[in-house]
């Protein structure tokens, strides 16, 4: 039985991973011309006045949170657009009549989130070393990040795609709550130069426990604290996990 489960969510997978990579034109190439930009704007033309931040040149402390908002965004994408597309065709209900468990079906849609966010990110890092040094000071702490935050926003992504109704609604999480966490999760600037008050408020935002570990596997300095974010991440896998799970277990958002 345990490998029916495999095979299905092999099958699962290798359709999601099928899916982007076929339409590598829409999927691929576009973040590694929206990073491009990014590095040419804010790396050499805003970041040659700024000068040095936490005791690194202005490019290299932005390259980490660049690289983090790709995987971020395609995760979410990924997921949220498959799934809607496969429950808005009714595609979704040979899956759910199928005999196999919930986990299954959602650990398959995650990982071809999971899949299409770490190419990304992989790009996007290979885009970077053409505008500056990459040096990896925790690699383990690099792998760690990147698959813990393709796992979240993928589930969070599912989970937008559930209560979606309309193709419009998929793109309201991302433009009015994914962008603004994200812009204001410490990809540009230090969270040591806000105001006590902020840095308060930035702690609510589950972006910048991302960022911070992320740039310490690669700068080897964090904002915060190392274990507290990992902490935070991991916490929030297992609940946007359970959440998932909850609504598809018991339907909700699937049937019409």
């Amino acid at each position: 039985m345990n490998q029916l489960y495999f095979i299905a969510f092999k099958s699962i997978l290798t359709k999601e991973i099928n899916r982007f990579t076929r339409i590598w034109v829409q999927t691929i190439v576009p973040p590694a011309i929206t990073m491009t930009l990014y590095f040419l704007i804010f790396g050499n033309l805003v970041g040659s006045r700024i000068g040095q931040m936490g005791g690194v040149s202005y490019m290299e402390f932005i390259a980490p949170g660049l690289i983090m908002m790709s995987v971020i965004t395609n995760s979410f994408s990924n997921v949220g657009s498959s799934f809607y597309s496969a429950k808005f065709q009714r595609n979704l209900e040979e899956i759910m009549v199928a005999p196999v468990p919930h986990y299954v079906m959602i650990a398959g849609y995650v990982g071809g989130g999971v899949a299409r966010g770490l190419l990304v990110g992989c790009i996007v890092t290979l885009v970077a070393m053409f505008f500056v040094d990459i040096s990896v000071h925790h690699l383990g702490y690099v792998l760690l990040t990147a698959f813990l935050t393709s796992v979240m926003f993928a589930l969070a992504g599912l989970i937008n795609a559930v209560f979606a109704k309309s193709y419009d609604d998929i793109s309201i999480i991302p433009t009015f709550v994914l962008t603004p966490l994200t812009y204001l999760g410490g990809v540009f600037y230090s969270l040591s130069l806000l105001p006590d008050f902020w840095q308060g408020v930035s702690a609510l935002n589950p972006v910048v426990y991302v960022i911070n570990v992320f740039r310490y596997g690669f700068l080897g300095f964090a904002d915060m604290s190392v274990p507290l974010s990992i902490g935070i991440m991991v916490s929030f896998c297992a609940g946007l996990w359970f959440v998932a799970y909850y609504l598809i277990s018991r339907g909700i958002g699937l049937r019409s």
